[in-house]
């Protein structure tokens, strides 16, 4: 009598009802399956390539099309199976092949034929704080969690190229299947192409060595247009400059990585606000490289639709399994990493990632007050805590007395690590943005703020304007005041100096050091 309410349940699942249409898999009679023609395919390459014949990139790529019509989607695009060809069976050296075709594969076709199961667990356990995998539309905050083991089944779908696409584009859901990753390295000079997918063959052979047993969660976050009461409202321009709450501890960085930050700490995704940017297609930016580096991010891609202004999106556990070096044209996979990072009592490593979208417009737009407005809070919804929302209301308040903070700071010490965000091809200004996040982190009651320059010449004065700010004990809305303040001045034709340059005592009208000085 248990089983037709089990099955019966999972019918009734509003998550995997909206999630379904873009997974591989069916659902008959309150169960998960393949379909036939699917599963035997997978049985095929589960037994290796004596029985598949599959022992070679090209005809991986004929295995991975019959995959494809079994569910009823078209053939692996021409580009795509010729590059996948190329990579492994001119790219990669021979005793990798051979190893991956004759360990890899089969082990990845037997992760999939468990997928049902996998999921069928999943939405078993889903709540406490977290629903079951579903598409996460714009302006639905929530939480999905995921174990690692699923994650690596995803991921493998994807590699096989097995998503169902129709639909994604009106859902506004990024690219996920990695035939976009593939057909690159068809008369493409540049190596890095060949090197992202050197990460992601590296990842794979690392879960089919040995399967990692932890969690990772994908958050949404959202800063609500109107007050509710379980919600952190969209602050306005007024309600910044009111804010009375201290800046926090802000430390300068002229070389390092955000990715290798020892303390615990949001780590910023310079993100598009379709999350992945071209991570499986030609990019390879920050985002991109956080994405090869750290893969299990690409799952976000599945279900998370593209961000609006005031949104931002959280990924708590992913574990990172590649070294690398250099960036853009130049980035390199270097070899294993090893992540050594703690687990929190939900079993996620403690590697926290933020994707914020920073606005993508020619550079004199950033100095209007609704763009500024805009920044601020995209990073404010990056850095906040649902679970204090109850506080932030306090902080957008003009308390002059300092001690009436003593009470609401952040007992949870996890700061933010950050750099040039939407610094590059975005237009952005490092010396604004650099302000604009320190104001965020504050407000979000974060303890502290890492910032790496990545050696850029217009932050050589930040450390010394930083210990300036902090020696004079100022607020989130004096900053946020000097900043419309400057940015209306840099419109009007009444500087031209930089932020950092402007703001510093020596290079300021008496009137304004006046001011700067109370």
């Amino acid at each position: 009598m248990e089983e037709p309410a089990a099955a019966s349940a999972l019918e009734a699942r509003g998550d995997l009802r909206s999630a379904l249409p873009f997974l591989p898999v069916v659902l008959r009679g309150g169960a998960l399956f393949w379909p036939p023609a699917a599963q035997e395919s997978l049985r095929a390459l589960a037994l290796g390539p004596d029985v598949s014949r599959v022992a070679s990139g090209d005809v991986l790529a004929d295995a991975l099309t019959d995959l494809r019509l079994a569910l009823a989607l078209p053939a692996l695009p021409p580009r795509a199976a010729d590059g996948l060809a190329l990579f492994f069976d001119d790219l990669l050296s021979r005793a990798q092949a051979r190893g991956w075709f004759s360990e890899v594969v089969p082990n990845l076709a037997r992760l999939l034929l468990r997928l049902p199961t996998l999921l069928e667990d999943h939405y078993a356990k889903a709540g406490h704080g977290a629903s079951g995998l579903r598409v996460m539309a714009s302006q639905d905050a929530g939480v999905v969690l995921l174990s690692q083991e699923l994650v690596a089944a995803l991921l493998t779908c994807a590699l096989f190229c097995l998503f169902p696409t129709a639909g994604r584009a009106q859902a506004c859901l990024p690219t996920i299947n990695f035939d976009g990753l593939f057909a690159p390295l068809i008369h493409n000079a540049r190596q890095s192409q060949e090197q992202k997918v050197r990460c992601l063959v590296h990842y794979f052979e690392r879960v089919t060595d040995s399967m990692p047993t932890g969690l990772v969660s994908f958050e949404r976050k959202v800063l609500p247009r109107r007050a509710f009461s379980d919600g952190v409202p969209y602050p306005d321009i007024h309600a910044w400059v009111a804010s009375s709450a201290p800046l926090c501890q802000f430390t300068v960085f002229s070389s390092g990585f955000i990715e290798d930050e020892e303390q615990e700490a949001l780590q910023v995704d310079f993100a598009n606000k379709y999350l992945g940017g071209g991570a499986l297609s030609w990019g390879c930016v920050q985002e991109e490289i956080r994405f090869m580096i750290n893969p299990e991010l690409i799952v976000g891609m599945l279900f998370l639709s593209c961000m609006e202004d005031n949104e931002a999106i959280e990924i708590f556990g992913a574990e990172r399994f590649s070294q690398y070096m250099g960036y853009g044209s130049s980035f390199r996979f270097v070899g294993d990493y090893l992540d050594t990072k703690p687990f929190d009592s939900m079993g996620r490593r403690r590697t926290r990632i933020v994707a914020i979208d920073a606005l993508d417009c020619p550079a004199r737009l950033h100095y209007e007050s609704g763009c500024l407005l805009r920044e601020v809070n995209k990073a404010f919804c990056g850095f906040f805590d649902q679970s204090k929302h109850h506080l932030y209301a306090k902080l957008f308040q003009d308390l002059h007395n300092k001690d009436d903070f003593s009470s609401i700071n952040s007992s949870e010490y996890v700061g933010v690590s950050t750099g040039n965000w939407g610094c590059g091809a975005f237009g952005g200004n490092p010396e604004i943005k650099s302000m604009i996040q320190w104001i965020a982190a504050s407000q979000a009651l974060r303890p502290f703020v890492n910032y790496y320059t990545f050696e850029d010449v217009s932050l050589q004065r930040l450390e010394e304007v930083i210990q300036w700010i902090r020696l004079h004990g100022w607020t989130v809305g004096e900053l946020w005041h000097m900043l419309m303040e400057y940015s209306s001045q840099r419109l009007g034709g009444e500087t031209h100096k930089g932020f950092l340059a402007w703001l510093l005592p020596s290079d300021r009208p008496k009137n304004q050091v006046h001011y700067m000085s109370e």
